[in-house]
């Protein structure tokens, strides 16, 4: 049976409603088709959000990053609440218009940033005290005041404020931590209020421990929220053991919400999270790897540094359309990235981005032609055989 839900409310008599919704349309195996529908557009699902951390994918425009086929973004709560500030982006007119991307935008809690500052920062029930890593200044971050902060910003999807702690980690720190994050995460609800056109996602905790995510995903459903992450991944647990987890994790939640993994990640991890029922993904990687001249393909990971580039007359991919296939070799690629110029990381990165997009299409299209497991060893193989070396 495919399900939904739709979010609306008014302000009055005479007031438009403003709705969200989440539709299923197809499942193949626990692999789901949907859409996110917002007032600002709408996100196909499977999707996979590009990161603007500080109001900008690096090295795109944001009508290039449309091009690629993103339907959403991302956005960095901590980044943004140092510079330029929630307050005053919110007097420039909020996170759309200071970016100039008129579609939804998703913003992380700050938690995660907040976290990694083991030797910045004080963690108390109210929330966490820390020194900017700009300037030293000192700053709180509570559920209230990061709900405060992503309103200012306008985000279309809010994310409740937790605490992530790296794995490995000891049981009972895991266990201390996922409660604390339930504690936030109620609270994070009550701040958020009535946001008609706004939605606010819930994140699991409890590291790699079964029975530590179940509790996590009931407390969140008992306070209930219009989508659900998996957090508390991709932080050095290894694909393995992420895998693992993915493999009962999803199944926790709500399967009329939509389902985010947080941070992930490589191709081979977006594939095998959608294959365990995952519908969201986000990761710097696409622009940080073409910033360093490592694109990604459909034969897996391509070092543009490479000196076997310097005199390929080909493409970088054959079968990609983005720019720096159609219009640039990968000799002239090695060249400008030798050479220090700014475009060498400006089309990689436009390749990576619209090459993970791609990715998400195909994958939309076999999940709706029930061929999930077509697609699937289509992917493996190609990467198996690897990039083609000339003679």
């Amino acid at each position: 049976m495919i399900r939904g839900f739709s979010l609306g409310a008014g302000c009055g008599k005479g007031t438009v409603m403003a709705q969200t919704s989440f539709e299923l349309t197809a499942r193949d195996g626990k692999a789901r088709l949907g859409a996110i529908t917002t007032p600002r557009g709408t996100i196909r699902t499977p999707a996979f959000m590009p990161v603007g951390t500080a109001a900008t994918v690096k090295g795109m425009l944001p009508e290039s990053v449309a091009a690629t086929g993103a339907d959403i973004l991302l956005g960095n709560t901590y980044h943004l609440m140092l510079r330029p500030g929630a307050e005053r982006m919110a007097r420039l007119g909020g996170l759309h218009r200071f970016m100039n991307w008129s579609g939804p935008i998703l913003t992380d809690s700050g938690g995660f940033q907040v976290m990694s500052l083991s030797n910045l920062r004080k963690l108390t029930e109210e929330g966490v005290t820390f020194k900017s890593h700009i300037d030293g200044s000192r700053h709180m971050l509570s559920p209230e005041r990061s709900m405060q902060i992503q309103a200012l910003l306008g985000s279309d999807i809010v994310m409740a404020f937790d605490e992530c702690p790296a794995l490995p980690a000891d049981r009972d720190r895991i266990a201390e931590s996922m409660a604390l994050s339930m504690r936030w995460a109620a609270r994070s609800r009550a701040a958020f209020g009535d946001r008609p056109g706004h939605m606010l996602f819930g994140i699991q905790q409890g590291g790699l421990e079964q029975d530590l995510r179940a509790e996590s995903a009931g407390a969140l459903r008992e306070i209930g929220f219009d989508g659900y992450a998996v957090g508390g991944l991709a932080v050095g647990e290894g694909q393995e053991a992420m895998f693992g987890c993915l493999d009962y994790a999803p199944d926790q939640l709500p399967e009329d919400r939509p389902r985010y993994l947080m941070g992930v990640g490589k191709p081979d991890d977006i594939v095998g999270a959608v294959k365990r029922g995952i519908d969201m993904m986000d990761c710097v990687l696409p622009s940080r790897s073409g910033r360093t001249g490592q694109a990604w393909t459909r034969r897996g990971q391509v070092n543009l540094k490479n000196a076997r580039h310097a005199e390929d007359p080909r493409p970088l991919d054959e079968s990609c359309s983005c720019p720096a296939c159609t219009g640039y070799s990968r000799a002239y690629l090695h060249h400008v990235y030798r050479a220090g110029e700014m475009i060498a990381g400006m089309l990689l990165t436009w390749h990576n981005l619209h090459y993970y997009q791609e990715l998400m299409s195909d994958m939309r299209a076999a999940i709706g032609a029930g061929d999930f497991a077509g697609f699937e060893r289509r992917f493996h193989g190609l990467r198996a055989e690897g990039d083609i070396v000339p003679l």
